[in-house]
């Protein structure tokens, strides 16, 4: 059995390292259903119930398949108010995965992020990252602060295969810091990147990051969502990390840092959770001032003991080498298939999702016309995929600064991979999805926005499909 991507025929599925012993019945409605479906969500797919989706792939967040290990951890939940011996177990699992000394659950990242920034952040402040991600960006814009977006200068080219594109710009990182050296009060890496592509950090540009921020005294904190599918990668791809074991980049790269918010949704393989860890004693009591308000008793942090015990289970297991070669290994063959099938995708592809670039796809539709969403659209009428839209409808807007129209670099869908679900079958059917969207491709309408919200539009916006142009040209 292969163990790297490397080993891997490109155009062979990987192979799973599981068995499967239960399963979900899923369904397809009719083309007509879906019509319908579309029209009554306001052509939103956060809108649409699951159970009228026929392969979901809108996120990989607590979306995925638990193992057998964690459905049996499930009855050694101590439901204890203060002090269950679940949480004892997580405390000692962090601890040992990251280094850090103190440990707080949370309900999910989200929760994780509110505490931080609440902790940290006055209005004026800023958060300078790689990319912060849809609920990082709103956490930290309602303290009515700047999140400040510095992604590595390889991301403006969706072809360009340099392998870490999740990295920070560090000339960048370093004018920031100049500029704005009494305000900026953290920076935050996420790994792996998601809103570039789901790309890796290396260890290499962290560890410079940390070097340049050190000389401001800014703290440096991980969003480690996805920190196992990132070491993978660093096993694969940097030249110092190669033949060491996943546990050992982990501690690694985590060491770095002054500390990690983590939503146990993606690389926990749970289906809820999250946890903060830090070194610093003082933020943590602050911490814990504010969670025991909004979360609840800071050894439960709004879990209850059997999800915690889930969860620190996941953090095992998600380390396996087997597991994320094919993890990975399964996201890059969707990929590559797409490609085939006409996709231009962000590359290399990342570790979680694949990202297909909608703007080039359809170039007669506008960003302020949303063609990220006309493809999600599309691919839920045409086979019934629900993906998740990554342009001008979630990132686009006013600037926060300046409070001029701004539009991402690049309007693209996610296709997030629920982790251990869908089967090879499952995927062909998303490509022939994709397939059928590319032969109707000049046919293809924009939208617009009857309702939205200030902060997250995304999930909850509602929106009109554009009049059909009077002549269309093939492209």
């Amino acid at each position: 059995m292969p163990h790297s991507v490397d080993d891997l025929n490109p155009s062979a599925h990987p192979i799973e390292p599981f068995r499967i012993k239960a399963i979900e019945p899923i369904h397809a409605l009719s083309r007509s259903e879906r019509e319908k479906r579309l029209s009554d969500s306001g052509f939103n797919l956060f809108n649409i119930r699951a159970e009228d989706v026929y392969i979901d792939l809108l996120t990989d967040s607590g979306t995925g398949a638990m193992s057998d290990r964690q459905w049996a951890g499930l009855l050694r939940g101590d439901e204890s108010y203060a002090g269950s011996r679940n949480f004892v177990h997580l405390e000692k699992t962090v601890r040992e995965l990251t280094g850090y000394p103190y440990v707080i659950p949370t309900h999910q990242g989200r929760a994780a992020e509110h505490l931080l920034f609440s902790a940290l952040l006055d209005p004026g402040d800023y958060v300078v990252s790689n990319s912060h991600f849809d609920t990082t960006r709103a956490n930290v814009m309602g303290r009515g602060a700047f999140p400040i977006d510095l992604p590595d200068p390889h991301c403006a080219d969706v072809d360009d295969s340099y392998p870490f594109k999740g990295d920070i710009d560090l000339e960048a990182l370093a004018r920031v810091l100049d500029q704005h050296r009494d305000r900026v009060k953290c920076c935050l890496l996420t790994i792996t990147n998601n809103t570039v592509g789901g790309h890796p950090l290396s260890l290499a540009n962290a560890q410079a990051a940390r070097r340049i921020v050190a000389d401001y005294g800014v703290p440096l904190y991980f969003d480690a969502a996805r920190f196992a599918e990132n070491a993978w990668f660093l096993s694969q791809r940097e030249e110092s990390q190669k033949g060491k074991a996943i546990t050992a980049i982990v501690r690694t790269m985590f060491e770095i840092g002054d500390g990690c918010m983590v939503s146990a949704k993606k690389d926990g393989l749970a289906s809820i959770g999250g946890f903060l860890a830090f070194r610093d004693a003082e933020l943590v009591r602050r911490l814990k001032e504010l969670m025991v308000i909004v979360e609840g008793f800071p050894t439960y942090g709004g879990l209850a003991g059997r999800d915690i015990e889930a969860m620190t289970l996941g953090l095992e297991e998600v380390t396996d080498p087997a597991y994320l070669s094919y993890r990975v290994g399964q996201v890059n063959w969707l990929g590559e298939q797409l490609a085939a099938a006409g996709a231009r995708i962000v590359r290399p592809v990342g570790g979680h999702a694949v990202f297909i670039d909608a703007g080039a796809l359809y170039p007669h539709i506008e960003p302020d016309s949303f063609p990220g969403q006309a493809l999600a659209v599309a691919f839920y009428r045409e086979g019934g995929v629900r993906t998740v839209e990554i342009g001008s409808l979630m990132f686009g807007g006013a600037d926060p600064e300046t409070g001029a129209p701004s539009h991402p670099a690049h309007e693209l869908v996610r296709l997030a991979i629920p982790r251990r679900v869908y089967t090879v079958s499952h995927l062909n059917h998303v490509v022939e999805t994709f397939a059928a969207i590319f032969r109707r491709r000049h046919e293809a309408r924009g939208f617009e926005v009857e309702y939205q919200v200030p902060q997250l539009r995304h999930f909850t916006a509602r929106l009109r499909e554009a009049a059909p142009r009077s002549v269309v040209q093939p492209i």
